[in-house]
Order: C-alpha cells, then structure tokens, then sequence
C-alpha cells in the first residue's frame, strides 16, 4: 500500500506574524512556515549551505534570507537567489478556523507527527 500526500494541522496561524517564519516538524524533518503579504509559503528549515535555520530569517519580496550566512531563497521556488542551492518547497494553506495545514509528501507520511 503506498501512501498519499495528505494536509496536515501543524499550528495556528495567528502564531506567525507577518514576514516572519516558524519551525514546523513533521515526521522527521523540520519545515519553515512563513505569512507572506500574499499568503503562506514553506521550505526545508535547514540551509542546505550549512544548516542555517531558515524559519529564523529575514523575509523580504518573496524570499528568506539563511542568518548564519546570508544566502537567499526564493519562498516560490526554492532555488537560492544567485546561487545553486535548492531547498524543497511545501504547499500550506490556512483553513477557515485559522489553522495552518501543510500538504505532507508521501515520502514523509510514515511516522509523522506535526506542530509549532
């Protein structure tokens, strides 16, 4: 039996204000949630560089910029801005309660477990 994607709660979005990120985990891997004007984006949390927490960096024009060493990715797609790392792009949505649900890859399923 194979498993699906499937939305999942991981918090509240009245936790995350504007332009700024919070650290999900789901399964065994940590996520970014970020409120962007437009809405909600999710990457990886760790900087593939050298493992920079992603949720805890400036956010500006649709990109988040690693603290430990500034380098910057696009929220939409992942890829670094001038550069050639990539972190993995999650779909996340707000429900009509104010909870933040993250679409968890099939990949991820077994063993997850999520929140802020």
């Amino acid at each position: 039996m194979s498993m699906q994607p499937a939305w999942m709660p991981v918090g509240r979005a009245d936790d995350v204000p504007l332009l700024e990120g919070r650290s999900v985990q789901v399964g065994a891997r940590r996520i970014a949630v970020f409120r962007l004007p437009s809405g909600w984006a999710a990457v990886d949390h760790a900087c593939p560089h050298l493992g920079g927490p992603l949720a805890d960096g400036l956010v500006a024009e649709s990109c988040v910029t690693c603290p430990l060493h500034g380098r910057r990715f696009d929220l939409n797609t992942g890829q670094q801005v001038g550069g050639d790392y990539v972190v993995d792009v999650y779909e996340v949505r707000e429900d009509d309660t104010g909870v933040l649900e993250l679409l968890v890859p099939a990949d991820l399923m077994a063993g997850v477990g999520a929140g802020i």
